[in-house]
């Protein structure tokens, strides 16, 4: 049968022998950019005569198998429709071909397997049998993994390929998430019925639960949003509109069941906003008590409140409020498909479709449109997609090790269009939203639940990606500052100046934040932080809300507008350590050294103090520079900057002091200068530990090269008065640092 969801009418597609009684059937998965809004033309019907059929849309026959001996309980198309899996009451699980040809018998088992589910990656299969879950790669040899999940038969299974979360149904009235390595999330309290079926939203934010008159609606971690007792016997199967906002159940009084999900709910500041019915949303601004109605003309299906707009998607058009005015907001048409997720910033907002990702302005202009080959839109979502005001950051499902970036305003690939690499895969990306496009940075957490912080912008030859945490399970960016919270093991931790990691990272310590985040209970989410509140969803859905200091937000104004002495002044009113790291970073990474030097001394790191102070000291602009890119560590950066400027003796030198021997001889036979400095200086390095020379170059160079001490330092003292002139010449330094 098929129904029209708009106008409620009921049709026959076909009529089946007398003898062939259907168990399970399944579309052929939605086509991407398909514009008929997954209109698919075939489907797979399961039946109680061990054969499966393959049905057009309008009810012709393409294909009839036979696959197992009793009943086909269930079969699943595969996420791009090159395979179909089928299980039945023999025990066999076995891959089929889209044309219907029997690929392989994935396994065979003593017990009937009633359901069936596919990997993320097309690459695995999950079947029940009897209380076990068993995932069965597709590679003979590959290693099963198999586990006790259930007291009583399992009924059901379901495996989302957005979150890779498992649910699992049975007999024993309970329903439970797992993660793809069989780890328990959450399980269900036990039900009065055996719970008979499950399903994932397509965007895997909820779940729907059946059993006998019971229809429940709960969140991807477990609890519970909604329940309904409708009068219809067990619903024995569960299936989500495409949009994710409707509900169909087959129940076992012969009816179907529709429900629609609504009462969602958005937050931002003084906000509060609910989806009352489809078609409408209720505002209320919590200050005065007022209240606004705004009227959509089809179905709601997606909506994101931030930065002082509220961004809507129906099933054709989408609307810009802004929240100073309600009365008129700003629409246009979709492009195709239907939105499977919107992110905003401050600027502009991205939505995702079934086939691509359009930035808008909030004037509703379109801005970019960024191509990524090879990518499935569809499986985008908040943990894998970021936005900032100049960057779209987007870790790739098929090689999660990658992250790649895009210019916002143009849609094209950062810098060599070259992505991240980062050595294990990455779980959870996010950009920081403040500061100029040049100073962006990308925090991410990858599979050890270890926190790293990466600049977006490479300079040098590879990209750096820095540890600032560990067991960190979730993270959020403040929406104007860059300071960074997260919940690491079980305490909340608030980075207030995560690039200190890039600047001075014996700092980073200083300025972190922690307390007790036991509160919180198991595996909570960072919802949202804005200004100095943080929002916490708890395990059990309730929201939780703590408060940072103001002061750290404050200061990062201070920093980006230049008013040092304002930031000194705050330092030293709130007399906190955190807050005077936070100021020496800061002050370091802007260059403003007597800034920095009050801030060190504040914090009693003395030896810092004074190699400022010789940084100080120093006579040329370009040695300067290069000593504040040695003291955060940037070696590399440093000696580039003496070899621009023209400063040879110098960039030999610092190899020297860091006994980068071999770096040190090859600038000085590049550039014809100064080896028997460097002769001199190994050789005295070499006695002053009782060493031999070993290195073969040093040993092929000191045959041919005389070492004089004097020699050496007169031409030293000609560098360095070369050096000093530079400076009294004026307006030539800046030529010869351009060549």
């Amino acid at each position: 049968m098929k129904w029209n969801l708009l106008n409620g009418e009921t049709t026959l597609i076909v009529k089946l022998p007398d003898d062939t009684y259907p168990i399970d059937l399944h579309w052929f998965p939605k086509n991407v950019g398909n514009k008929k809004q997954g209109q698919s033309d075939m489907f797979a019907l399961t039946s109680s005569d061990g054969k499966f059929h393959l049905i057009t849309k309008v009810g012709r026959v393409e294909k009839s198998v036979e696959a197992h001996s009793g009943a086909v309980l269930a079969a699943r198309w595969n996420y791009d429709g090159t395979a179909l899996v089928t299980v039945g009451e023999d025990g066999h699980v076995k891959i089929w071909s889209r044309s219907g040809m029997l690929r392989s018998t994935l396994a065979q088992n003593g017990l009937p397997t009633y359901s069936v589910a596919w990997g993320p990656d097309s690459e695995k299969v999950l079947y029940p049998i009897g209380k076990q879950l068993i995932i069965k790669p597709l590679q003979p040899g590959s290693k099963v993994l198999q586990w006790k999940a259930h007291d009583g038969v399992i009924l059901k299974v379901d495996w989302n390929p957005i979150n890779d979360l498992i649910l699992s149904a049975g007999e024993d009235c309970k329903y439970k998430v797992w993660d793809s390595y069989g780890r328990p999330l959450y399980s269900s309290p036990p039900h009065e019925y055996p719970i008979t079926s499950v399903s994932w939203a397509p965007d895997g934010d909820l779940f729907a639960v059946g059993s006998f008159h019971t229809l429940r609606l709960c969140d991807k971690t477990g609890w519970s949003y909604a329940l309904e007792k409708p009068n219809t016997g067990s619903i024995f199967s569960i299936a989500w509109s495409i949009d994710g906002t409707q509900v169909a159940g087959a129940c076992g009084n012969g009816h179907v069941i529709f429900a629609h999900i609504v009462e969602q709910h958005w937050e931002w500041k003084n906000f509060e906003i609910t989806l009352t019915k489809r078609r409408a949303m209720q505002v209320r601004n919590v200050i005065n008590d007022s209240v606004d109605l705004l009227e959509f003309r089809d179905r709601v299906i997606k909506a994101t409140l931030k930065y002082g707009h509220l961004v809507v998607s129906t099933s054709l058009q989408c609307y810009v409020f802004s929240t100073k005015n309600w009365n008129t907001p700003l629409i246009f048409d979709l492009k195709e498909g239907t939105v499977s997720l919107i992110l905003q910033c401050e600027r502009h907002f991205l939505l995702v479709d079934g086939g691509s990702l359009y930035l808008y302005s909030y004037e509703g202009r379109l801005i970019s449109s960024p191509k990524i080959p090879a990518i499935r839109t569809d499986i985008l979502n908040t943990q894998t997609v970021s936005l900032s005001n100049d960057t779209i950051a987007i870790k790739d499902k098929t090689e999660e090790k990658l992250i790649y970036f895009f210019d916002a305003l143009s849609g094209k690939p950062l810098g060599d269009g070259k992505p991240l690499a980062h050595k294990i895969e990455v779980m959870e990306i996010a950009l920081d939203q403040g500061g100029p496009a040049i100073e962006r940075k990308i925090a991410f957490i990858d599979k050890n639940c270890d926190l790293y912080i990466s600049p977006v912008r490479k300079f040098g030859k590879e990209q750096i990606s820095i540890k600032i945490g560990s067991m960190v399970h979730t993270l959020a960016w403040n929406d104007v500052s860059n300071i960074l919270c997260g919940i690491q093991d079980n305490r909340f931790t608030v980075w207030y100046y995560p690039n200190v990691a890039f600047v001075d990272k014996e700092l980073l310590p200083k300025t972190v934040s922690e307390k007790d985040g036991s509160e919180y209970s198991k595996s909570p989410q960072i919802i949202s932080f804005v200004g100095n509140r943080v929002t916490i969803r708890k395990s059990d859905g309730s929201l939780v809300h703590t408060n940072i200091p103001s002061y750290p937000a404050i200061l990062h104004d201070y920093a980006t507008a230049a008013k040092w002495n304002d930031a000194l002044r705050l330092c030293r009113f709130v007399k906190e350590q955190s807050m005077w790291a936070c100021l020496a970073a800061m002050a370091i990474a802007n260059k403003e050294m007597s800034t920095a030097e009050s801030a060190y001394a504040a914090i009693g790191e003395i030896d810092k103090v004074q190699y400022i102070n010789s940084i100080n000291d120093l006579p040329s602009k370009e040695s300067r520079l290069a000593h504040i890119q040695l003291f955060s560590g940037n070696f590399q950066d440093a000696e580039a900057i003496f070899l621009q400027a023209g400063l040879i003796y110098q960039a030999i030198q610092l190899n020297i002091d860091s006994y980068n021997w071999e770096r040190a001889l090859e600038l000085a036979v590049k550039h014809k200068t100064h080896v028997d400095t460097v002769l001199a200086y190994r050789q005295k390095y070499l006695e002053d530990f009782s060493k031999k020379e070993t290195n073969k170059s040093f040993l092929q160079y000191a045959e041919g090269v005389e070492v004089n001490w004097d020699k050496i330092k007169a031409k030293i003292e000609i560098e360095l008065a070369k050096e000093r002139e530079r400076i009294s010449a004026g307006p030539l330094t800046r030529s010869s640092v351009s060549m």
